[in-house]
């Protein structure tokens, strides 16, 4: 599933963890202060809320320094596999992938800073303080639309780019699963597994991977404004003063959504798992059906489809009471901030603009520890696939086949319908 793509991917993804580590703890200890002393550190006071902002400094020593972190990764990998097939997409694609996800981060930020002479411009309006005309609204205004264009220009190239990504991946899985077709031939479901879950392994993959990239970044970004931010926060009900407090509510809240949903949705991946296998039965005897007369019979097929009802509903039952606590969580996940906010608002120590940057910032910082969260029916959907291509894999590397195929091999052979030995 992976070394069709990747160059030896257990240590490509694990050079690639720990050199982000070091190049983000050199940042933080090294070349950030090296930027200073060049003149590319900040000069203090509230950041740009226009497309300026990514033109300061210090943004520009970030940017190169960045450039440079990835240059040095891809090129080093391009050495190490070189005669690799699909390096130019698999390494060097998936750095620009993490580029513009960088970047689509910078936006936000951008937007963030926005929040607070907007917010703050439209409570004095409200308040009808003197001196605010309809031109500070049309030039706030503007300066979105400017950035707004920006974002979608960026989004729509990086979801162009990612279609093809995704595409070569697929590409690379379908060649070696069809090098290989006279070994996974007599898998049940072997033509679905090859043609239908090599597409929608690497798309749900991918789509989790940019989400995990993004999150990460996201927290890399806005756990020093969160944190700043945090200056504004007074006392909490109960609780009283924490310092940094909005930091470790996002924390708390978000490990707390992430066990929850971990607990009460462990049985859906094998649950998925088995509707996937049963559909294909189902399928399988229909397709033999069109062929042959003495296939697909009512009773054959009543059986089947029985099988399809019965996990289907066992299915909606496990995910009525998942919905039931991840729908809880979501709604409560809306009103927790305003609710530890309540004494700060009542004591009239922040603005209607600052509200909103908080509201953001924690937002962003909570949603990529929330990344479990978030993204657990894509998981449960992904480790359902998962367990269908490890068969694929098993059988190319002459290992033991997973449980599940063993016995549907089993059960083929008893009927007469494949001619293979019995796995052993």
């Amino acid at each position: 599933m992976f070394h069709s793509f990747f160059p030896k991917p257990k240590l490509f993804f694990t050079s690639a963890a720990v050199w982000a580590l070091v190049c983000i703890l050199a940042w933080y200890f090294l070349i950030d202060g090296i930027g200073d002393s060049f003149g590319f550190g900040g000069k203090g006071g509230e950041e740009p809320f226009d497309l300026t902002y990514f033109l300061m400094p210090k943004n520009l020593w970030f940017y190169g320094y960045f450039f440079v972190c990835l240059g040095l990764f891809g090129g080093t990998w391009q050495v190490i596999a070189k005669d690799h097939t699909w390096t130019l997409w698999s390494i060097w694609g998936s750095l620009a992938i993490i580029a513009a996800t960088y970047f689509g981060v910078q936006i936000s930020v951008v937007i963030n800073n926005w929040r607070r002479p907007f917010g703050d411009l439209l409570q004095n309006a409200l308040s009808q303080k003197p001196g605010i005309t309809v031109w500070d609204f049309y030039d706030l205004q503007l300066i979105f639309a400017k950035i707004a264009f920006l974002s979608m220009a960026v989004s729509i190239l990086t979801d162009f780019f990612t279609s093809h990504y995704i595409f070569r991946w697929r590409t690379a899985l379908n060649d070696f699963y069809m090098s290989k077709w006279q070994k996974v031939r007599h898998i049940e479901g072997a033509s679905q597994r090859v043609q239908e879950d090599t597409m929608r392994f690497s798309s749900t993959l991918e789509g989790l991977g940019i989400s995990l990239i993004n999150a990460v970044m996201t927290l890399i970004v806005f756990l020093p404004i969160l944190f700043s931010l945090s200056g504004y926060v007074g006392e909490l009900p109960i609780i009283g003063h924490i310092p940094h407090v909005l930091v470790w509510l996002a924390i708390f809240w978000s490990l707390l959504g992430t066990f929850l949903l971990a607990v009460v949705g462990i049985k859906l991946p094998g649950l998925n798992f088995k509707n996937q296998r049963v559909e294909a039965a189902y399928r399988k005897e229909l397709v033999y059906g069109e062929d042959h007369a003495e296939r697909a019979q009512p009773p054959t097929v009543k059986e089947l489809f029985s099988n399809v009802r019965t996990n289907y509903f066992t299915l909606y039952f496990h995910y009525l009471y998942f919905n039931v606590a991840r729908y809880f969580y979501i709604q409560a996940d809306a009103m927790f901030l305003l609710v530890v906010l309540v004494p700060t608002i009542v004591a009239g120590k922040i603005t209607y603009g600052i509200y909103q940057q908080i509201a953001t910032a924690f937002g962003q910082v909570s949603n990529s520890f929330q990344y479990l969260v978030n993204s657990w029916t894509t998981i449960i959907e992904l480790l359902s696939i998962h367990k269908r291509l490890k068969a694929f894999e098993a059988a190319i590397d002459d290992d033991p086949l997973p449980t599940y195929d063993q016995e549907y091999l089993i059960d083929e052979a008893e009927h007469g319908e494949i001619e293979a030995d019995k796995p052993t």
